[in-house]
């Protein structure tokens, strides 16, 4: 099985650690100028942000994954081949894929094949762990602007107190805090717990 995986150099790195099946070959590109080197594949990973639903023609209803963490497969218009993941910086490694779909047949065939674990999920924005790790991230700014601590022993705090493999600080900015910012921003729409603290609009907005 061939796959093609349109990512950035951080999130290439990521991909590559990823364990594969030995049959699996993976072809990375930069753009989608770069299918045209290429013999069509089984199924294409696009982890850079901000695809045109104009090329999806390119694809011929092949299984696409993309990067979509906050806006859903419905609000986007993709045809039943598309399925969401999060290709966020730090989650592309991670053990258990999350993905929505309309099409669970084709995920698990292309997951099963690759030798990856996945779980489906609802079609929502942030999907899962990105809407959990970006509230974390969020109450940790609301304390910061409360003075409850600094940031290195906030982040030492939560390492040390959940395991966790990074504080919300070192987090925010492995993922990139906009990032974090704009699917807070998204999900305060409809639920007021997302809502976002002042530290980190004030952090950006000084950036």
């Amino acid at each position: 099985m061939h796959i093609i995986v349109l990512a950035d150099d951080v999130i290439k790195q990521e991909f590559q650690n990823k364990q594969l099946h030995a049959d699996i070959k993976v072809t990375f590109i930069k753009s989608l100028s770069d299918l045209s080197n290429y013999s069509p594949a089984d199924a294409f990973f696009l982890l850079k942000e901000d695809i045109n639903k104009e090329d999806n023609k390119v694809f011929e209803g092949k299984p696409v994954f993309i990067n979509s963490t906050i806006n859903t497969l419905k609000e986007l218009g993709l045809p039943e081949n598309f399925s969401r993941i999060n290709g966020w910086p730090t989650f592309v490694n991670r053990e258990i894929w999350e993905i929505a779909t309309a099409n669970e047949d084709m995920v698990k065939d292309i997951f099963e094949k690759s030798g990856w674990k996945y779980i489906t999920i609802a079609d929502e924005p942030g999907l899962v762990s990105a809407r959990i790790i970006s509230m974390i991230i969020n109450e940790a700014y609301f304390a910061l602007g409360e003075a409850v601590s600094s940031k290195d022993e906030i982040d030492l705090a939560m390492k040390l107190g959940t395991n966790y493999p990074c504080g919300p600080f070192e987090w925010g900015k492995k993922i990139g805090l906009e990032r974090v910012y704009n699917l807070l921003q998204k999900l305060s729409e409809t639920d007021s717990r997302y809502n976002i603290a002042p530290a980190m609009k004030n952090e950006l907005s000084n950036n």
